[in-house]
């Protein structure tokens, strides 16, 4: 009998590059495209499959790229479309595929449709985005309704040319487009998506993916009375218009054989995941649900208190994610903890403590290495970088979500000294930022981000710890991080049935300081452990779960001790004689 070949992208390892950061080539403080081709040898060698690259297009950076003014050329520092064809040439001669992120709920306000939107109200464009009148209450003129921005404030803008109001979800730099339009959307999946496609893109990263189709738009419910500005996500996501929307966009992807991984924020109904990531739905291939990485956050991002979870929470937005492959269910899920959009996973789920942070990081790596679906790692993550320290000043965040965050409490507590270092704190366990410095090449100048002979700085600060976390002297220490990495990459392939394709279960889901979690493949049953704790843990618990034909595949530590797992150590169990995977 054949067996039918899986997708490419199923087995997949994909890195993320965010292009500002990764390296700069020209030494003006600026990652580009060119250093990114310089380090592809680096990113094969991990044992990655695809590289996804965040927003290069042109663009005013409010938001870091996300605000894009043309779909069809490069952000001048980060290089040119000839650039990109040469990063899509090189790629490929690796054996790598290459993803790009698609950001079309929203444009730049520079864009030229929406300056000709803006232009007047009887503008042939005009409809291509969402523009409102006002409300007036008493006499006062309000926007059309209560939702906050995913930026604070609120999402509508007032246009003083054509007295409207415009909405933008995010950056009032970013106004959204109107996907009703179906000129607009034609537009979007030519200018946005083909352009790219016939240079050779394997498929997108789709940004905010179940934003498009906006529903009625009715005031949000008032869940922070200290503001007139309302959480509204469950109303703007996953409006009644998605499927077909995304049906629409897959067709044009199929023509191509590309594939998708939507982000898919807002959305606590499984159900509904279950139909985007549906094969016989036809909408989308993945999604990135963010079950595990919001764990521990407050009603509010940043109103948290650092490392405010239980273990058992934490398994549980892994159960739920790792559900979507579950039989009968013909979808597919994702394993990530980082991004651009999220702090150092060391940091946030185990130990930055300089004795700990390797442990920590190989722990990670073990446990995502065994968990099914298609793995996703962010520059440093394989080398271990961590958060910036407490003692960087606001000065360092650059980033919109950061600061925007400061300032609204400064605002509203009068500038409260308590209230302002309890913000800092929050920030600096979950800001964006943390994600966004440049990468830790060696302990050269600027951590060899840049030339030696860089005549600027680099557009962020460069962490103070290269000396004892940087990609080149991991390349050639057999107990680092990457090396480690490395291995699980390997292991994961070779594994691939039990550890990619595998039925995920929790075997001790109340335990508070240990994850235990079984992989099944067609009577065959792997066995992960990880002790999230900086102590010695007791492993005599596993002996009921474990068979005494189980055998050790692999532990993260290397002087291991039989019935103990040390601080931060994971271990994988593979019943004896088990045949590695054939891998097609």
């Amino acid at each position: 009998m054949t067996v039918p070949q899986r997708p490419w992208w199923k087995d997949g390892v994909v890195y993320q590059i965010y292009p500002a950061s990764f390296k700069d080539s020209n030494g003006d403080g600026i990652g580009d495209l060119n250093g990114i081709i310089s380090e592809l040898d680096y990113i094969r060698s991990i044992g990655v499959d695809v590289i996804w690259i965040c927003p290069m297009y042109d663009s005013p950076q409010v938001d870091m790229g996300y605000d894009i003014r043309d779909y069809e050329d490069v952000y001048r520092p980060y290089g040119t479309v000839q650039d990109m064809e040469r990063l899509i040439a090189e790629t490929h001669a690796r054996g790598m595929k290459i993803i790009l992120d698609l950001v079309v709920n929203h444009t730049s306000d520079q864009h030229k449709w929406f300056l000709e939107s803006r232009s007047s109200q009887d503008n042939p464009k005009r409809d291509w985005y969402i523009w409102r009148p006002a409300r007036y209450v008493d006499g006062e003129r309000k926007p059309p309704n209560n939702w906050v921005s995913n930026f604070t404030g609120s999402v509508w803008e007032w246009d003083q040319h054509t007295q409207e109001y415009y909405l933008h979800l995010f950056c009032p730099e970013q106004p959204d487009l109107n996907w009703e339009n179906a000129e607009t959307r034609r537009a979007i999946y030519k200018s946005a998506m083909e352009f790219w496609l016939k240079r050779g893109v394997d498929g997108f990263r789709v940004d905010t993916v179940n934003m498009y189709s906006k529903g009625e738009m009715l005031d949000a419910p008032v869940t922070d009375p200290g503001t007139e500005w309302q959480f509204a996500g469950y109303q703007y996501c996953n409006g009644p218009r998605m499927a077909e929307f995304l049906a629409e966009m897959n067709q044009i992807l199929n023509k191509y054989n590309a594939m998708t991984v939507g982000e898919c924020p807002n959305t606590p109904d499984m159900k509904r995941v279950q139909e985007y990531v549906s094969a016989r739905e036809k909408q989308l291939n993945m999604v990135f649900q963010f079950d595990v990485v919001d764990v521990g956050q407050g009603p509010y991002k940043f109103q948290t208190t650092p490392k405010n979870y239980t273990l058992p929470q934490f398994k549980g937005a892994i159960a739920r994610t790792q559900a979507l492959i579950r039989a009968p269910s013909d979808g597919w899920t994702t394993v990530f903890l980082e991004n651009h959009d999220q702090s150092r996973s060391i940091t946030r789920f185990t130990s930055d403590a300089p004795q700990h942070r390797v442990a920590g990081g190989k722990m990670l790596a073990l446990m995502m290495a065994a968990l099914s679906g298609t793995l996703f790692i962010y520059q440093g993550q394989e080398i271990g970088m961590t958060n910036f320290p407490e003692t960087w000043e606001m000065s360092e965040y650059k980033d919109v979500d950061s600061s925007n965050y400061y300032k609204m409490v400064a605002a509203r507590t009068k500038h409260d000294p308590d209230a302002l270092e309890a913000a800092h704190k929050s920030l600096q366990h979950l800001a964006r930022d943390h994600a966004r410095v440049p990468m830790s090449w060696s302990t050269a100048p600027y951590n060899g981000f840049s030339p030696p002979e860089a005549t600027a700085q680099p557009w962020m600060r460069p962490l103070e710890d290269a000396a004892v976390c940087n990609a080149k002297q991991q390349q050639s220490d057999k107990a680092s991080v990457l090396t480690f990495w490395k291995h699980m990459l390997q292991l994961r392939k070779q594994y691939n049935d039990l550890l990619v394709h595998g039925q995920y279960d929790d075997l001790d889901v109340e335990n508070e300081h240990i994850f235990v979690f079984s992989k099944t493949w067609q009577g065959k049953t792997a066995l992960c452990v990880c002790n999230f704790t900086d102590r010695v843990q007791s492993l005599e618990f596993l002996e009921a779960l474990r068979n005494e034909e189980m055998e050790l595949l692999v532990s993260s530590v290397d002087a291991r001790v039989e019935h103990e797992l040390a601080a931060y150590e994971g271990r994988i169990y593979l019943p004896a004689h088990v045949e590695a995977s054939n891998i097609k």
